[in-house]
Order: structure tokens, then sequence, then C-alpha cells
């Protein structure tokens, strides 16, 4: 948070020491681009690492969830039109390696917004977590493990 009020402050100072009557958009942005280089050299003294860094995490988690969030949408509205003769419901366990209350809150609220999976309950000595998933076939069961692990990659990227 420090680095990006740092950031702003940089390039505000560098619009006002332009010989300019008005504020340009234009030298702001160069004055935030020259606070970017500025910072990352810094970075270091701050003893947290390169704020862009994080904001790349995020971007990429949402990135990832929007894909799996659409790609299993797609998959559930195949299954209600062609397949529901088909579907093999039933339970698997999840094993994290997360340990904060935060953070296995947060894989939980990923695991149930994603279409066709839901969380039953989470062993508290354990961190496994019960799924119920609509489609418990070695296909599907991988792609949900998969996608489960990639989150869980993705909020430990963004927590360290």
């Amino acid at each position: 948070m420090r680095q990006i009020v740092l950031n702003i402050l940089i390039a505000f100072l560098w619009v006002l020491f332009q010989d300019q009557g008005s504020f340009l958009f234009s030298t702001f942005v160069s004055g935030y681009l020259i606070g970017l280089i500025v910072i990352y050299i810094l970075h270091r003294f701050f003893g947290q690492e390169f704020y862009l860094v994080k904001i790349w995490v995020a971007i990429k988690f949402l990135g990832i969830y929007l894909y799996q969030l659409i790609t299993s949408s797609l998959s559930i509205i195949k299954y209600i039109l062609f397949k529901t003769k088909d579907m093999n419901p039933g339970l698997l366990t999840y094993e994290t390696e997360l340990k904060s209350d935060w953070a296995i809150t947060f894989l939980t609220i990923l695991i149930i917004i994603t279409p066709g999976s839901t969380v039953i309950r989470i062993s508290k000595l354990t961190n496994k977590f019960f799924i119920h998933s609509i489609d418990i076939s070695e296909n599907e069961k991988a792609n949900l493990l998969k996608s489960i692990k990639q989150y869980e990659r993705l909020i430990m990227e963004v927590s360290r």
C-alpha cells in the first residue's frame, strides 16, 4: 500500500515540477512510470515485494478463475442438456496445504462458487475438504482436483 501511495505522490510531484499551467494526464502517466522505476529500484528498502508483482498475481488469479467458471458452467449445461442419465454424483476428499483460516475460507468459497461442486465439511485437524461433486468419474474428478490445486497455489502465491 505504501508503494502505491508513494508512486502516486511521485507522479503528482512530476506534474508539479513541469512548467505547465494545467494538469495534463500524459504528464501524470509519465511521472507514474518514472515512479515505477524509482520504486522498483528502492523496493528492497520497504521490506516488501514490488507491488506490481501482487497486482499481476491478482490479475492472473482472476483470469484463471473466470476461465474455470466458464468451463465448469459449460460442463454443467452439457450435463443438464445431454447427460442427465450419465451423471455420477458423489463425494471426494481433498487435503489442503493452506494453514490460515482466511486462506481456507477463500478456497472454500472458490470451490462453492464453481458450478457442480460444493464443500460439505472441512476437517479442522487435517485441513481435509469433503466435497460433493455432480460427477466423480475419473476424468471429471481429475479436472476438479486439478482446478482446486490451481486455486490453492494461487492463494499461496497471493498470501506470501
